[in-house]
């Protein structure tokens, strides 16, 4: 009776449930590609930081009139081409490396909003720091602490870079608006609309995307509330961020590249290689 038991209780791998068993000393008894997501993942948001620390060093070619590339806006720099208020915060220089691209001084706020973002911990934790790779697979760092030391306890203040993200999806829907108004041959300007402007368009939507299907702006607009009962607009709110939040992860990641190709295509027609398709009125 006991044998027929266990012959019913064994696992997959033939072990009785119930008894000891003897410890995995490998990392990971998975045998599917489980490192392809976080190697992909790695190779990513390298690319990416690679590409737009590249990009806001080269301080130039990032205007090509109407269009004004995403990694300087605003262009608050007096050494900007195109002066987003039409004035300018006195330039920084440095020795050797003399006046400092003014991508950098506002690459921050964005930078510090997708460094904190809760979609993005699990991304880079996982992909660069291998905390845990994957389900199933060994912490390669032994204990936890969660972000309860310095410096990942700063992580716990990214509802306050939400409220930064807020600000520059304001100013980069502005700098939508004025890609329809093209400047023409002896002075003054015209509608009109361009290829550019459909490519700074959908930067701005999936932007808009990532930053409002944020955790923070969900909390914001409800997630505190502790009777939606008493308060049915809020609940309303709240009830729509809480489905666009479900698709926070795609957009973390549209957005990501649509940021970086609208650089690359503001960059390459004021450079000359490639002509902007625009019909002007």
């Amino acid at each position: 009776m006991i044998e027929t038991l266990k012959r019913i209780l064994r696992d997959q791998r033939g072990h009785v449930l119930g008894e000891a068993r003897p410890p995995i000393t490998a990392a990971t008894l998975r045998t599917d590609t489980w490192w392809a997501l976080p190697l992909t993942v790695v190779v990513v948001l390298l690319s990416f930081i690679v590409y737009s620390t590249w990009a806001a060093l080269q301080n130039a070619h990032y205007v090509a009139a109407p269009y004004l590339s995403p990694f300087y806006s605003p262009c608050i720099s007096k050494s900007c081409v195109h002066s987003t208020f039409g004035y300018g915060l006195p330039d920084f220089t440095f020795p050797v490396i003399g006046i400092v691209s003014p991508a950098f001084l506002i690459l921050w706020g964005p930078g510090l909003f997708r460094l904190t973002c809760y979609y993005y911990r699990k991304a880079y934790y996982r992909s660069f720091w291998l905390a845990p790779a994957a389900c199933a697979v060994r912490d390669t760092k032994a204990g936890y602490t969660g972000e309860t030391r310095f410096p990942l306890l700063l992580q716990n203040y990214h509802r306050y870079a939400w409220y930064v993200a807020v600000i520059f999806i304001v100013l980069l829907t502005w700098d939508a608006v004025l890609a329809f108004r093209f400047p023409v041959a002896g002075g003054g300007h015209r509608f009109g609309i361009g290829v550019g402007t459909l490519v700074m368009w959908i930067n701005v939507i999936f932007l808009a995307g990532y930053t409002f299907s944020c955790h923070s702006c969900r909390h914001v607009c409800g997630g505190h509330v502790d009777m939606f009962s008493k308060t049915p607009a809020r609940y309303g709110l709240w009830h729509f961020f809480t489905k666009l939040n479900e698709r926070h992860p795609m957009f973390a990641w549209l957005s990501l590249f649509s940021v970086g190709l609208t650089d690359l295509y503001i960059r390459l027609v004021s450079m000359g290689v490639i002509r902007d398709l625009r019909i002007v009125f």
